[in-house]
């Protein structure tokens, strides 16, 4: 079956959307995708929802025209790849977290799965993580699924390194086992300094935290934090930390900062790893970052290298994730488990909406 997915990550960067051929189970072919920006403006509305917990006129607004816009991503692929809706079985649409506190058992994407169904024709499923979430799991990270499909027959262990907004990682054993968490803090701290600082959107190559020196006693603050010890599975919301206390550094220093305290978080979960990975492939916008992999190939001594070097791509890594489950949830599939959210048993999740053909 042809599934599409679509993800708005938590950096605010904008929409991935892509589709794949999948039975659920095995993944047949990687179809293409595309990711488009969110306009400013938008996103700065956007980012207003964060840390929100109540529903109001003013994010049910932006919720309509969030589902628009990924609405307008899923057109313009299948027109790209010349598919038509009706070939389209399914579509796994995560939208945007504006909150995640999976303590309280409260996780809150934005997104109408319903309007979406309706624009596009074609079924939705959407509200992936609140099952999990109810259930007593974190809730996240979801994609470690589609990561072990994707890894049958390549050698492990090995380790897959989301560097997105809030970094993660999944873990891969020779013998079937996997474990996933959140490891701490990767793209959304350092892009929100450089647009506080200089009104940039990012650290293009890492050029701005190569020049500075990192303040490693504020990274040795941050990992103070009893979530570095947690035993996992666990999960972060986006502002867990903030970089508040870096206001006075320069732009370099705190960029520099920042940039050791996501490579320090990455060293510290190797701690709860039941062995060394071979290698680890790095995907998410941080993979761009040249001065991050550079860091942490130095810091933990084993090679670092994007997930292009088995030609997946990483921009669309987690679309293509959130399609996978969206059929696995069609099907009442696990998409989580103890070891990977911590779940009590393997747990599957998604609503489905129905499209009008």
């Amino acid at each position: 079956m042809l599934i599409l997915g679509l993800m708005s990550g938590t950096s605010l960067d904008g929409i991935d959307v892509a589709l794949i051929k999948t039975d659920g189970e095995r993944i047949e072919g990687r179809l293409g995708g595309m990711s488009l920006d969110y306009e400013c403006k938008f996103r700065d509305r956007l980012r207003a929802c964060l840390g929100s917990t109540t529903y109001d006129p003013k994010i049910q607004s932006i919720e309509t025209e969030l589902t628009d816009l990924h609405a307008n991503a899923v057109s313009l692929l299948l027109d790209k790849l010349g598919v038509r809706p009706k070939q389209v079985g399914l579509i796994g649409f995560h939208g945007h977290t504006i909150c995640h506190q999976p303590e309280h058992r409260f996780t809150w994407q934005l997104g109408d799965g319903a309007q979406l169904a309706n624009v596009t024709g074609i079924d939705v499923v959407c509200d992936f993580r609140s099952a999990d979430v109810a259930a007593g799991g974190e809730g996240a990270p979801l994609a470690p699924a589609y990561h072990y499909a994707l890894c049958k027959g390549i050698q492990k262990p090995l380790a897959i390194l989301n560097l997105g907004g809030v970094a993660n990682v999944t873990w891969l054993g020779d013998v079937g086992s996997i474990l996933a968490f959140d490891t701490g803090p990767a793209n959304a701290l350092i892009d929100d300094w450089m647009d506080r600082k200089v009104g940039i959107a990012y650290d293009q190559d890492g050029k701005w935290a190569a020049k500075g020196i990192s303040h490693t006693d504020f990274v040795t603050a941050w990992l103070n934090n009893d979530y570095f010890s947690r035993r996992p599975p666990k999960s972060l919301d986006r502002d867990f930390f903030n970089s508040e206390p870096l206001t006075d550094l320069s732009t370099e220093d705190g960029a520099a900062t920042l940039t050791d305290f996501t490579v320090k978080s990455v060293q510290a979960a190797t701690q709860f790893f039941p062995s060394v990975p071979l290698r680890w492939l790095v995907t998410g916008g941080g993979r761009k970052n040249t001065f991050i992999m550079q860091s942490l190939t130095s810091s933990l001594k084993l090679p670092f290298t994007s997930v292009e070097s088995l030609g997946w791509n990483g921009d669309l890594l987690e679309a293509e994730a959130f399609a996978y489950l969206a059929l696995r949830s069609k099907y009442k599939l696990p998409i989580s488990w103890p070891s990977t959210t911590g779940v009590p048993s393997p747990l599957t999740g998604g609503r489905l909406f129905k499209g009008r053909r």
